[in-house]
């Protein structure tokens, strides 16, 4: 799902009448493009595989579990393989111990990913329930995945360098700092997060 393109120029154009800065990185760097990844339990799936691992290693992990398990990759499809099984697909003990505590809160309902809470925070606290989804992770699925307005994943290092170069900063600002930075752009944060990225390393800036 994600915010739509109209949003994010919404978004952008509201903090830029009262944001110089921004209204500066639109005028040299454009507009940035909508990030969307569909929302459930296959993108948490993928974000466990992918962690720590390049772009092809994960694309080749995923296709072998498709290749296993089914196309959906299904959770009780997974649960069901022993250790060997996934790890010729490439997955390590500790991989395989957050695919299983996905899959485990998944079942159970513990985790509906239809139904997350309203509330961002509380929406986060209940995705980093999965083993091996941190806060970087949470927000970044309710980002790209729900489309949610207003999240600011400042512990990301391309948003705090992103951020500091549209900000005109001459030091990467901390993850404190650049979450301080970012109150008054409520409630238009998830906007600006995707300007940063398309300003981390646009030569415009």
């Amino acid at each position: 799902m994600g915010i739509s393109a109209e949003a994010i120029v919404a978004g952008l154009d509201t903090i830029a009448t009262r944001e110089p800065a921004i209204a500066r990185a639109l005028a040299s760097a454009g507009y940035p493009e909508p990030r969307i990844r569909e929302t459930g339990y296959r993108t948490l799936l993928r974000t466990i595989i992918g962690q720590q691992v390049s772009v092809a290693a994960a694309a080749s992990v995923w296709r072998k579990l498709e290749a296993l398990l089914g196309e959906d990759v299904p959770p009780a499809a997974l649960l069901e393989q022993d250790f060997d099984a996934l790890r010729a697909c490439g997955l390590s003990r500790q991989k395989q111990g957050y695919a299983r505590s996905l899959c485990e809160l998944v079942i159970s309902g513990e985790l509906d990913l239809d139904n997350l809470p309203e509330d961002d925070e509380d929406a986060i606290a209940q995705l980093v329930k999965i083993k091996g989804i941190g806060r970087w992770s949470a927000e970044i699925y309710l980002l790209f995945a729900e489309g949610r307005p207003d999240i600011w994943p400042a512990g990301d290092l391309a948003v705090q360098v992103g951020i500091g170069k549209i900000m005109g900063l001459e030091e990467r600002p901390s993850e404190k700092a650049t979450r301080e930075l970012a109150e008054a752009w409520r409630p238009h944060r998830g906007a600006i997060a995707i300007m940063t990225w398309h300003c981390y390393n646009n030569p415009a800036l």
